[in-house]
């Protein structure tokens, strides 16, 4: 036990008596445990392979290679359309933890194979995302856009596209988009 990691432990949350079984579980699976994002991660031989972490509705062990697992009994979610790598066994109770233990393992001790095979995640290249028509607009207004746009890395490309998608209303996406023109000219990404 990582006890950099006991703040995350021992804070009052509604989930805490589930993070310390899944704790417990995993540690169990000889992976290290390590501070990342603020939460609990786990890892083989220095790369990640599962992560504690809770929401309002539910606390999860989220599998960063986890499109790469069987999921033979069919319990993976993909969190959002756009999580590519990433899956989740979601919990509502400890109960349900201490019922799946055996189970859960299995999925870990798999997602452990799949490193040690170097199984990679074929992720969706940058121009396989849907350009936003009021975006490609700016940009064919705008070559200086055009120019930093593209300049950028393909991940903040694919973090701008992604958000600039998201509003259903075109008078939100061209609202995201003149808010964030500025950042883009600058080299910036999303979160920079």
């Amino acid at each position: 036990m990582n006890p950099e990691l006991d703040f995350f432990f021992n804070k009052a949350s509604k989930w805490q008596d589930a993070y310390k079984k899944l704790r417990i579980l995993i540690l169990d699976c000889g992976l290290t445990e390590e501070l990342k994002w603020g939460k609990p991660c786990y890892t083989f031989k220095g790369t990640n392979i599962v992560l504690i972490h809770g929401f309002k509705e539910y606390c999860a062990l989220l599998f960063h290679k986890g499109a790469l697992l069987k999921d033979t009994n069919g319990i993976l979610v993909q969190q959002t359309e756009n999580v590519q790598a990433a899956r989740q066994i979601r919990f509502t109770n400890v109960q349900e933890i201490a019922g799946m233990e055996a189970t859960l393992k299995a999925y870990i001790f798999e997602a452990v194979e799949v490193e040690k095979a170097g199984l990679k995640i074929d992720f969706k290249k940058t121009k396989e995302y849907k350009v936003p028509e009021e975006f490609q607009k700016k940009l064919n207004e705008t070559p200086e856009l055009k120019f930093a746009f593209e300049s950028l890395t393909p991940g903040r490309q694919r973090g701008y596209l992604l958000h600039f998608s998201q509003p259903k209303q075109s008078k939100t996406r061209i609202s995201r988009i003149e808010k964030c023109m500025e950042q883009i000219l600058n080299g910036k990404g999303l979160n920079d």
